[in-house]
């Protein structure tokens, strides 16, 4: 095969792939059989299974080998590339030694040299790629910036239209990731799913205009139409369902899973809505289904699993939690005194829930919710229509514990007093003991004494008789 290189003595300025430059290059070819880039002109195969038809066509190859140029200036600039497929004018126009490539369409891959497997179907198809390999492009425009980047796929017009480094990133829909430059390892399918992202990696979009505003926020999946449409610069959310996270800018780890799940959450954090359209600018909170929507919820590996910790509460918009009990979160607080004193009327009763409620019928104890309003309204919780619905337990165990407390004061008070009377008492049994013993002493000693006064008067009586006795013989002998 004998090759001229004509294109040093043609200028390569836009104008030559204009009309102007078409009827001088057919001149050429028509007034000089020499000046032909292949021999013999081009209408077919020729050496080294390569094939052109077109003015231009494989102009410059030398030992490439499997080359297919269908188009004026197709694969113009190869010289040692193999196996590359160019159809439409300027197709693969300056490839030089890039193998493998497929180029379908005018202007598809007109600036590669190097850059090798890669395949491009579609008016302007991966246009500026000069080294970049392994890239896929269906569609007008699709990947037209790429430049190095690698192993990209785009299938849609304007598809990853302005990427030039990144790399692995799948667009797939018009103007799917349309605004990328650098961004790696982002997938997005749909209808400007992406749209707008620059140089944020590891984004998932499938949905029309899904991630549409992202610019460098990563490691975001959106799977629904809108799905985090107006996230910018939040990372690591995860929106699944139409319009889920539709509102999120900047906030990050959030989860919506549902139709409109999270539409309101903007800049908060670490919320996970399941159908729920959450609230604006919160963070760090769950919430699941929709007040008014759903009315029952079961859950299971609760019932029967024995666990420790704080009971959990419900309140009235449906929030779970633990009642706090620490200072912090209280005010005005007082002694609860003689508020406790109207459970004294409250009347305990058995009762069975109804059937749709309790099937087995087992037996209840407690309260009846109006029964117990009228004693105190304090003391029952109210639905979101502001009907009784229950009693609040906890409130009546407080003011049990403060009567029994009452209770148990005048109980040690009562106890108290007792002690002290029985302490009287035994003193004073003390008191009359050692009382009774001196008494005794004291009989002991006074008995004693008489008895002495008795002996005496005995010996006195003794002696008054000896004396009358002896008187009375003195008498007589008188």
């Amino acid at each position: 095969m004998t090759t001229l290189h004509l294109r040093k003595s043609i200028s390569r300025s836009p104008l030559r792939r204009g009309f102007l430059l078409i009827p001088l290059v057919l001149a050429c070819f028509v007034l000089s059989p020499t000046a032909q880039a292949v021999t013999p002109a081009p209408d077919g195969g020729y050496p080294n299974v390569n094939t052109a038809e077109g003015a231009g066509a494989l102009f410059s190859l030398t030992t490439g080998s499997y080359n297919t140029a269908n188009g004026g200036s197709a694969l113009f600039s190869n010289t040692t590339g193999t196996s590359n497929t160019a159809t439409g004018a300027l197709a693969l126009d300056r490839n030089t030694s890039g193998n493998q490539n497929t180029a379908n369409g005018v202007g598809a891959l007109d600036r590669n040299t190097t850059g090798g497997n890669n395949t491009a179907n579609g008016v302007l198809a991966l246009f500026s790629n000069t080294t970049g390999g392994a890239n896929t492009a269906n569609g007008y425009l699709a990947l037209y910036s790429n430049t190095t980047g690698i192993e990209n796929t785009a299938n849609g017009a304007n598809a990853l239209f302005s990427n030039t480094t990144g790399y692995y990133n799948t667009a797939n829909g018009l103007g799917a990731l349309r605004d990328n430059t650098t961004g790696a390892n982002n997938t997005a399918n749909g209808f400007h799913a992406l749209y707008n992202n620059t140089t944020s990696i590891g984004n998932t979009a499938n949905g029309g205009s899904a991630l549409y505003s992202n610019t460098t926020g990563f490691y975001n999946t959106a799977n629904g139409v809108n799905a985090l449409y107006s996230n910018t610069t939040g990372t690591e959310n995860t929106a699944n369902g139409v319009s889920a996270l539709y509102d999120n800018t900047t906030g990050s780890s959030n989860i919506a899973l549902g139709l409109l799940a999270g539409l309101n959450l903007t800049t908060g954090n670490n919320n996970i809505d399941i159908g729920n359209v959450g609230s604006a600018g919160e963070s760090n909170n769950i919430r699941i289904g929709t007040v008014g929507t759903q009315n029952a919820t079961f859950i299971a590996g609760i019932s029967g699993v024995a666990v420790t910790g704080a009971a959990v509460v419900v309140s009235s918009s449906g929030q779970l939690g633990v009642a706090p009990s620490s200072e912090r979160f209280k005010d005005e607080i007082e002694p609860m005194d003689k508020a406790s004193e109207a459970i004294l009327a409250l009347k305990p009763v058995t009762f069975h829930y109804k059937k749709q409620l309790d099937p087995k019928g087992t037996p209840q104890f407690g309260l009846v919710a109006e029964q117990v309003e009228k004693v105190n309204p304090d003391l029952v919780a109210r639905d979101a229509d502001g009907r009784v619905y229950t009693v609040r337990y906890e409130a009546v165990n407080a003011m049990l514990l403060n009567e029994f407390l009452k209770e148990h004061r005048q109980v040690q008070e009562l106890k108290s007093i007792v002690a002290r009377q029985e302490a009287t008492i035994a003193q004073q049994q003390k008191d009359f003991k050692l009382t009774a013993a001196q008494q005794q002493m004291e009989i002991k000693a006074l008995t004693a004494g008489l008895k002495e006064q008795a002996s005496q008067i005995q010996k006195v009586s003794a002696q008054l008789e000896v004396n009358r006795a002896a008187t009375q013989i003195v008498v007589s002998n008188q």
